[in-house]
């Protein structure tokens, strides 16, 4: 499968997106979602297609970026295999990573500072893909532009939550699907 990618326009003056990508239980807890999102159907893979297509840049927490620096290198799970190991990463971070990993660099300066700095680069949309608590603290300083959600038919019960922490937000829902396998896809904006 091919995800179209678009690049920026010459003089492009648009600030960029920055689109928080989340696995919940239907409770909120966003930790090990391997243990409650246990169906990946042709839906939620055609759902992450179009989430990565826009996506240029990912941002990654420290703890994610080390568990992902092992395992998607030598991953052939498609598509997310060939978008996070071609994509620019940047690893938020106060200490060099412990792995190595193409087009990754460390963060350099304050979150709020870099994370505005590269929304002023022209590019297309930058993920933030699991990396709990990037999101949350890009919440507390209100950089989330976008939320996509999948949400599982699950109660996990146990974990850290996505919105345990972070300022009270207006969302608006952008778009809705659901997965023959019970799952729900929803997109947000946030603000306004």
């Amino acid at each position: 499968m091919t995800f179209f990618v678009p690049r920026p326009i010459p003089g492009d003056d648009a600030v960029r997106n920055i689109v928080a990508y989340e696995l919940l239980s239907l409770d909120g807890v966003a930790e090990h979602p391997d243990e409650f999102i246990t169906d990946f159907d042709d839906v939620m893979e055609e759902n992450l297609g179009r989430v990565i297509s826009s996506q240029d840049t990912v941002l990654l927490g420290h703890r994610t970026y080390d568990d992902w620096a092992a395992f998607w290198p030598n991953s052939d799970i498609e598509p997310f295999a060939s978008f996070i190991n071609g994509v620019e990463k940047f690893v938020v971070t106060s200490t060099q990573p412990g792995q190595t990993w193409s087009n990754s660099t460390a963060m350099d300066g304050e979150l709020p500072a870099f994370v505005t700095e590269l929304k002023q680069r022209s590019g297309g949309d930058m993920g933030v893909h699991g990396s709990i608590a990037l999101v949350q603290s890009l919440f507390v300083v209100g950089l989330v532009d976008e939320l996509r959600l999948v949400i599982a038919p699950a109660l996990q019960m146990r974990g850290r939550r996505l919105f345990d922490k972070g300022l009270p937000a207006r969302l608006t829902l952008t778009r809705q699907v659901a997965s023959p396998a019970g799952y729900l896809m929803l997109d947000f904006q946030v603000g306004g």
